[in-house]
């Protein structure tokens, strides 16, 4: 059973993250510099409420191992430098990516604000990690919220169309060097 067929289950509708959401989740699980237990960040993907909202435990059981898979694929793909923007993510002439990125982006987003004192710590505001780590924030932050992204830049005298396009190609890389970094500097504590 695939993520998405575990998702578009009418017993779980609107009960756990969609699921670009949930591959940026795990993306920013994969990517962050000490490896959390799953059942610190499991619960975060429905809510964070104390109880899975699974009345089969087989049916939880797959969930949990699809997580689990995509996991082990991304943390392996973040570290060899081969991550990629999952499959449906593209950018979009309308809406400079489609919601599918806007998506994957929140739940990286989301997930850092769980492995954020872990990054801060090795990556303190005066480092010039820090400098990485904030440019990668900020390029998801833009791709999350493209209008106002455009309405700062343009506030400033910018057009950003084209950097947008830039930054969706740069995510992938971006995401895999910050990812070794933390590694490394956490290797080194």
């Amino acid at each position: 059973m695939t993520l998405n067929d575990i998702l578009s289950l009418p017993e779980l509708e609107g009960r756990l993250l969609g699921e670009a959401k949930t591959r940026g989740f795990v993306t920013a699980m994969a990517s962050a510099p000490n490896i959390l237990p799953p059942e610190e960040w499991l619960p975060f993907l429905w809510g964070g409420e104390e109880v899975a909202p699974f009345k089969d435990a087989e049916l939880m059981e797959s969930y949990f191992q699809t997580i689990i898979d995509m996991w082990n694929l991304y943390r392996a793909a973040l570290l060899e430098g081969s991550w990629a923007w999952p499959e449906g993510c593209e950018l979009d002439e309308a809406e400079i990516v489609n919601q599918a990125a806007r998506d994957l982006c929140e739940g990286v987003l989301q997930g850092w604000q769980l492995t954020r004192d872990d990054w801060e710590v090795l990556m303190p505001q005066e480092s010039q990690d820090n400098a990485l780590l904030g440019g990668v924030l900020l390029s998801l932050s833009m791709l999350f919220d493209p209008e106002t992204s455009l309405a700062t830049l343009s506030e400033q005298g910018l057009e950003g169309l084209d950097q947008f396009e830039e930054i969706y190609h740069a995510i992938p890389v971006m995401l895999c060097g910050l990812t070794q970094r933390g590694v490394a500097l956490a290797e080194q504590m």
